[in-house]
């Protein structure tokens, strides 16, 4: 019987390729580990109306974590369109299978970390070494939208908040509304994982990025849990900045950063700005966190123009492989693995074509394993 049992959900598009990449390194490293497959994706929203199925639900529930390719997703009315006839007059709506998964199995942290990797001509600068804790089941993100916006909810909304009163007379299918939401215990849980990383790393700094001086009811929340929790760390600085000025000291001083803590949206957008900084999305890997379970892939798309082509860089997806290893406690594997992914990256033989190179996204992996 393995050790192990790890979700193994391809997804979309490029998600294939990489996946597979990922199936060649970990067979090297001879993890002991049995990989149940899951299906999720636009193939199942199409025919079933769901883009993660019931069954897959169950299945993660038996396993220790995930590891997860691409995902296509497109806006409501597009999504509706390409439904198989039968379900088109169900009254079905699509919902991201990521995000749901994230708020299913409440994983509240989403960890990327941004590494110059030392030979890639695609970093900004050789010495960035940060991480982004984003919340990852709130803010932004957290699904409560309306349109049409009819009469009552005007109403009750303007009862509440005056400044909702301009738009009463906007006809209801004209105006749409996402809502922010922040809870105490969603601040207080993503700042601290920033904060325990940060110590556990020896870091000297967090960085909240918010915008309190717009957003003033829930970045106020989300300043006043980061400043509750950064005094039980004496010996960690918290820095706090708002998000346009974040992504301009990222672009000029990025070296400067090693922790940033975010809610969701702004946590999605310096997330993506930091990958480009290292080579971009095809270096950027993320863990999705709780208490009790995890799902790691790489933050590309799946790019379906280019699937089947092994065109795509592997590295996020390798990357991906290495967290997943550090959450298994195999520390000893994931250390030979980023070292194996450096080497190669290094010696600057072996490159995708997004870094200048014509090798497949499984000559990378098998590339990897030699180092290993």
């Amino acid at each position: 019987m393995s050790r192990y049992k790890i979700a193994w959900m391809p997804g979309d598009g490029v998600g294939n390729d990489v996946m597979e990449a990922a199936r060649i390194v970990l067979d090297a490293l001879k993890l002991d580990a049995e990989y149940i497959h899951g299906d999720i994706g636009w193939e199942f929203w199409k025919t079933e109306g769901n883009p993660l199925p019931d069954r897959t639900i169950e299945m993660m529930k038996k396993t220790d974590c995930a590891l997860f390719g691409a995902i296509t997703s497109k806006p409501k009315d597009e999504a509706a369109k390409e439904l198989a006839p039968a379900l088109r007059d169900k009254g079905l709506v699509y919902f991201s299978p990521i995000v749901r998964l994230r708020q299913e199995f409440d994983l509240y942290v989403n960890m990327r970390p941004c590494k110059a990797f030392s030979g890639n001509p695609l970093n900004y600068r050789d010495d960035i070494d940060l991480i982004i804790f984003r919340e990852n089941t709130e803010g932004m993100y957290a699904g409560v939208e309306f349109h049409p916006v009819d009469t009552e909810l005007k109403q009750v909304m303007a009862a509440h908040n005056p400044k909702m009163k301009r738009f009463m007379n906007v006809p209801d299918n004209e105006i749409a509304i996402s809502t922010r939401i922040i809870t105490k215990k969603g601040a207080d849980r993503i700042i601290r994982a920033a904060f325990e990383y940060a110590k556990t790393a020896g870091k000297k700094s967090v960085t909240l990025v918010e915008k309190p001086n717009v957003l003033r009811e829930t970045g106020g929340m989300m300043t006043r849990s980061a400043r509750a929790v950064a005094a039980e760390y004496p010996g960690i600085e918290l820095w706090e900045t708002n998000i346009d000025a974040m992504c301009m000291w990222l672009v000029k001083n990025p070296q400067n950063y090693g922790v940033l803590v975010a809610e969701n949206l702004f946590g999605d957008i310096i997330s993506d700005l930091s990958a480009q900084l290292v080579g971009g999305l095809g270096f950027a890997s993320s863990a999705s966190t709780g208490d009790n379970y995890a799902v790691f892939e790489p933050t590309h798309g799946s790019a379906p123009k280019y699937a089947g082509q092994y065109k795509v860089n592997s590295m996020a997806m390798l990357l991906s492989v290495k967290l997943m290893l550090d959450y298994l406690k195999e520390t000893d594997m994931a250390s030979r693995l980023e070292s194996a992914i450096s080497e190669v990256i290094r010696e600057e033989k072996v490159r995708t074509y997004d870094m200048g190179g014509s090798n497949t996204s499984l000559e990378v992996a098998k590339a990897v394993t030699e180092k290993l």
